[in-house]
Parts: structure tokens; sequence; C-alpha cells
């Protein structure tokens, strides 16, 4: 009991960490742990996308009180860097949420989601949505194996 706690516990954090700006590979350890036939495959699924979820949701928060400094001297972006990435976020709208499940991309969206205020009715759902639609193929693809 306490093993499978530890193995799915393991499995959030690390989904968790991969959702911020940090790097992890949390769809290596989930397609590692299904295709090893450890755990419960429907409790591997939900751990790993809801530490995705929390983690995309750790980036919007940031967003909302990276906005509270940017107009500090020691703030990292310029103005116009701000400006230029809320129009790329805008030209695609709320809609490109459904991305945030993108390397490299999709932590900076969640980020900017916040800084731009992007809607809570909005957010939560597009991004669980594109989370959990990664996770499915990989546990879709790991069965094929």
């Amino acid at each position: 009991m306490l093993g499978d706690l530890a193995l799915y516990g393991s499995l959030f954090l690390n989904a968790f960490i991969a959702a911020t700006l940090l790097p992890a590979l949390s769809e290596l350890s989930f397609a590692t742990l299904l295709v090893a036939g450890e755990g419960i495959p429907l409790w591997l699924f939900v751990s790993v996308t809801a530490g995705n979820i929390l983690g995309a949701f750790l980036n919007y928060w940031l967003g909302l009180r990276l906005a509270d400094f940017q107009n500090r001297k020691w703030f990292p972006f310029s103005s116009k860097q701000i400006q230029s990435a809320a129009n790329q976020f805008n030209r695609y709208g709320k809609w490109s949420l459904l991305f945030a499940w993108l390397p490299i991309v999709g932590d900076p969206l969640t980020l900017m989601a916040g800084l731009l205020r992007t809607e809570l009715r909005y957010f939560i759902p597009l991004v669980s949505l594109g989370k959990a639609a990664r996770y499915g193929v990989i546990w879709a693809g790991a069965t094929l194996v």
C-alpha cells in the first residue's frame, strides 16, 4: 500500500515539475510504468494528469503575480517583450491553451495566460483537456507495446 502511494505520488510530483519551467520527463516516466506493468493504469493516468494540470496552474498563478511587478526595474521582461507575447497569445486566443501540453511552448503559454488574466473557466478545461489527451495517447501507445 505504501509502495503504491509512493509510486503514484512520485509520478504526480514528476508531472507537476514537468509542467513548470523546470525540466522533467513525465511522459517517459508514465510510459515506462505502464509498459513495466507497475501500478494500476487508471491511477497512473490520474496521477500524471493531475500533477501536470496543477503544475500548469502554478504557472498561471505565477503569471498573475508577475503582472504586479512588471513595472519594476529588476523585472526580467521588457514591456515590449510582454506585449509581443500577449499579441501572439491573443492571436490564437484562449483556444491555444489546448496546446499547453507541448514541450517548450506549453509552460510559457500557461504563464502568459495568467499574466493576461485569462478566465479560469476557460483555462482549467482547455489545459486539462489537452494534457489528458496527451497522456491518453501515451497510455494507448503503451498498451500496443
